[in-house]
This record gives structure tokens, sequence and C-alpha cells, in this order.
């Protein structure tokens, strides 16, 4: 079983060139093993509890632990027995003198030259420089590469996969994977050097950063420039919190606190199920989660600064708006969104309804007096927020449009190419959408076998805007360049790059999986557009965006 439930895009240049590997200095070192520590006690408390659950007495655990250890030893004893014929204990005393040096089982020790440099041994045939080169090499990003990340659980075991796409091969590979502790649900992407001393790190650098949430209620950010990663760099939430504190008074404190799942003002107690970061005010890093709360991160001290309740259900998607730095869009199970101004928590905030519960919100970037809305029955809704609605009974959509059968789970707006929509849904299809002054018009439907569409993303790059990175059940990446559809060409001809010729096959790129754990697939065949009428819309009003 293998599902990649979230992707994203790195823009181009932000990764390092040369990726470092993970070096375990004193610092880190104590910073790991208090995490460590930590992780480690909660397991004995988690393994305890269930043993007293399964077994009804603490007693009976003292027994089968002190059985198990006369087992233990009894089988030590046992080895021991074993061994005592071959005299392991003095195998190296057994030699014999030939031509006046002693020959032992592995020779002579101190008959063994030294050479300070491997390229100075006759016996070294791989030097570790090249070694070193190639390995170096086998990490470089180019400037023309692209870096994507998704969230991908396979056999129960979740990890992040860390892709490069080499523009000149259509070549996409996993360059290197994170492990997790916990299912990814959402990550967001960071350029803030996060878990650094804010006093002894210049504002104005940049990092290569990623956040994750998870089914636990902690949010894990991690260096995507750092290979083999121990641990994340910085932790949101109750955990980080401990992991700061002495753990031996945390600990005390724990067990109360974990089985209380009250929603507070200083960490979340539920999944994280929607992160956005603030690319004006980069410090600031919002989520959403099933404890029905918003959150506003400060990534400089990696503390809670504010905590929202606007909604009466789990939050799944947040949005910052692209121009008034401080509103943040939220759509929730409760079946409403709102569009909230950070600075002002107990102000009114205007509120929109949708006829099921919502799967994504969006503001248009081409023009944010907009947003969208997709739900769970399948449909698109835009709004326009200076016609916010007195109550939200009466709200009012620009249009709406039913681009599915099933849900929408995935739903992106190119942000180069203006009216350039993309659905994914657990219907298996995706579906590329061109809006025009007189409606949205779907340009062709895909099934690229990726199973239940979780993810669709535009790439952020200008020179290639139009790929597009779609990923689902499957647990398979494909990078789909949409500019080699001809439908694609014809509805957006005048906002492509001239090319020096018409492409003569679509292109789909990916990562080859084994499909013998992968769920039989059925549903829509490539090119099914009669699945869907070109114009299945309503019109709401004529003052399209």
């Amino acid at each position: 079983m293998s599902m990649i439930t979230a992707s994203l895009w790195v823009p181009r240049g932000a990764a390092a060139v040369f990726p470092e590997k993970y070096d375990i200095d004193e610092d880190e070192l104590a910073r790991i093993s208090k995490l460590a520590k930590l992780q480690l006690e909660d397991a004995k408390e988690d393994l305890s509890d269930a043993k007293k659950e399964r077994l009804g007495e603490t007693e009976t655990e003292d027994s089968d632990a002190e059985e198990s250890g006369v087992n233990l030893e009894q089988s030590h004893a046992d080895a021991d027995d074993d061994l005592k014929e071959y005299d392991l204990e003095h195998y190296d005393s057994d030699t014999e003198v030939r031509d006046g040096e002693t020959m032992a089982m592995f020779g002579n020790a101190r008959s063994l030259a030294y050479h300070e440099s491997n390229a100075d041994d006759p016996y070294m045939t791989m030097q570790e420089n090249d070694d070193e080169d190639e390995e170096r090499e086998d990490l470089q990003i180019l400037a023309t590469d692209n870096m994507m990340v998704a969230a991908k659980v396979e056999d129960e075991v979740a990890h992040l996969e860390v892709y490069v796409y080499e523009d000149g091969a259509d070549n996409l590979y996993v360059h290197h994977d994170i492990m997790l502790p916990a299912i990814p649900l959402c990550i967001e992407w960071l350029d803030l050097p996060v878990g650094k001393n804010p006093n002894t790190v210049d504002p104005d650098s940049r990092g290569n950063y990623v956040a994750v949430g998870t089914f636990d209620p902690d949010i894990e950010i991690w260096d995507l420039d750092t290979i083999d990663c121990m641990y994340p760099n910085a932790i949101l939430g109750q955990g980080g919190q401990e992991a700061k504190a002495d753990p031996s008074q945390e600990l005390k404190k724990k067990k109360k606190r974990k089985k209380s799942k009250k929603a507070n003002d200083d960490y979340h107690v539920d999944a994280i199920l929607s992160l956005a970061a603030n690319r004006q005010h980069r410090n600031l890093l919002a989520s959403s989660s099933a404890d029905k709360t918003v959150k506003l991160w400060d990534l400089n001290t990696t503390k809670c600064a504010k905590s929202y309740s606007h909604h009466a259900d789990k939050i799944c998607s947040i949005a910052w708006h692209p121009k008034e730095s401080t509103v943040l869009l939220s759509g929730s199970y409760d079946r409403t969104i709102v569009a909230a101004d950070m600075r002002a928590p107990d102000a009114k905030v205007p509120r929109w309804r949708v006829e099921s519960d919502v799967e994504t919100v969006m503001w248009d970037p081409h023009d944010s007096n907009y947003f969208y809305v997709t739900t769970e029955n399948g449909i698109i809704h835009i709004y326009d927020t200076r016609n916010a609605p007195s109550t939200p009974e009466v709200s009012k959509a620009v249009w709406q449009l039913q681009a599915h059968d099933e849900s929408i789970s995935s739903f992106d707006v190119n942000p180069v190419i203006p009216g350039f929509l993309a659905t994914g849904s657990t219907d298996k299809t995706v579906k590329l959408w061109n809006v025009q002054p007189n409606g949205p018009s779907m340009v062709v439907s895909r099934n690229v076998d990726v199973g239940r569409v979780f993810s669709t993303k535009f790439a952020p790059d200008p020179e290639v805007a139009f790929r597009l990175a779609i990923a689902g059940s499957k647990g398979a990446m494909q990078v789909w360049d949409t500019s080699t559809n001809a439908a694609v060409r014809h509805a957006f001809a005048s906002r492509m790059v001239p090319t020096s010729g018409d492409a003569k096959e679509e292109r789909i790129v990916g990562v080859d999986e084994d499909s013998s754990d992968s769920e039989d697939e059925g549903g829509v065949e490539p090119g099914g557009a009669d699945a869907m009428p070109e114009n299945g819309w309503e019109s709401m009003d004529d003052d399209l965006p």
C-alpha cells in the first residue's frame, strides 16, 4: 500500500547547488538527545499503558519481565557453553615464528604499514577523493532543475520524498528522503532559516525548508538542503515546548496532558490539516487543525503567537491573501468559509456558506478580490470579497461549476497564466479548465494512472508554468507538461511562449513504481472528455474576474 497525500514545488534557485551531509556537532547532539529521550519515555509509557490494558494488572507485567530476564540469562549461558571449545578469548595467543616474524591469525599488527594518505597506499585501488567527488556530483542540483517534495506513506512507513526534475533530460528521480513519525497530511515550503538563533542570522537570508503537518498535533520543520537528517530543525507545538524545557520536569506532567485533547491557545491537540506560509511576513506560518482552531506561529521563536476559533468543525484549508498580508482565508467541514484579519481576532468576520464540506480554499493570484472554493460534492465556487454576504445563508457565487461527480480532492490555479485551473478528484481524473469572461470551460480530462488524485500543483516558475505535478493513492508522482497537449495549446495560444514547433507527442514524466501493491484501477480512460459537458457551469454573475 502506497500513497502520496500532498506535494509541492520548490522555486528554481532556492535549493542549494550541493546539499550538505548531516553533521552532528556538540549542540546538535545535545538537541537530538533531548528529543530522543522524550520520544523514548513516551514510547515506554505507551507500551506500559498497552500492557496494563491487555493484562489487567501490573503484577502480571512484572512476572513476565522477570521470566523474560531468566530466559535471556539461560540463553546466554547456553551460548557461552557452545563457544568454550573454540577458546576465543585466546585466539591470538597461538603463534609461531617464521623468519623472525611472529605470525598470528591475522598477522602481526606491528608489521602493517601506515600511510597518511590513501593515495600513497599501493593496495588502495579506489581513492577517497574519487568517491567523494562522484557522490558530490550525484547530489548536485543545477540552476535549471526543479526540486519537488512529496508526502508519502508506503507500507505504513511515512516519509518525505525529495525529487529533482532535470529539465534538459526530462528526467524525474528521488534525490533523498526524510523519515516522518506519523502519516503526513499537508506540507508547505518555507524560505526562512528555522531553528537558528534569530539574533545571529541575517533577516534577509534565505533557506530551503519544508513544514510538515501530520496526524500528530505537532508541526515538524526540515531543512531540504541537508541529507540524512535524524531530527527536524524545529517542532511547533507541544513536542517542541517539551524539547526546549527540562525533560525530567516535563515528563512528570506529560501523562496528564496527554489524556486531554481540549483546544488551547498554545498548541494544536489534533491532526494538522493545512499549512500556509506568509510570503510578506516570512516569520509567520498559519496552521489549521481537526481541533477546530487556526494557529499563527512565529518561526523565529517557534511559539504560537495567536489562536483563532472561527469555525465549528475541522478546518481543512487555509490561504493568506496575496496583497492584504494579514487576511487569512479558511474553509471548514462546517461548510463555511471565513476571511479574517489576524490583527483583529475578536472582530466580526465575513462568512460564506457552500452546499457540502469544503475541500480547498484559494485566492485568485491574478485578481485578489476573488477566491475559489472546492467541495466534497465536486463543485467549484468563486466568490467576490467585495460582495460579502450579510449572513452566510445568502452567499452568492460569481459562478459555480460541477467539475467532478466525486470530491475535488486537489485544486490549483496557475500562478503565471490567468484563468488556467487544474482539478483532481477521487474519481481518478485530472481536468484542466479555461476561465474566460463568458465562463469556465473544460479543456481536457485525463486519467494519468496515479489512482485517486490527492495533489495537483502547477510549477511556480514562468519558464515551466505549464508543468503540472500530479500524485495520488498509487504513490506515484507524475509531471505533465500540459503545453504538449493540443487542446491546451489551442486554448492558451495567446498566453504561451512561442516555440520552434508544436510538440508531436504529449509528455508525462514519472518515477517508475511497482504497481503490484496498488489498488485496482477503473474509472475514466485517458481523453475521457465526454465525462463532463464543456460548459457544465451555472452563471451567477456576468462580472467575471
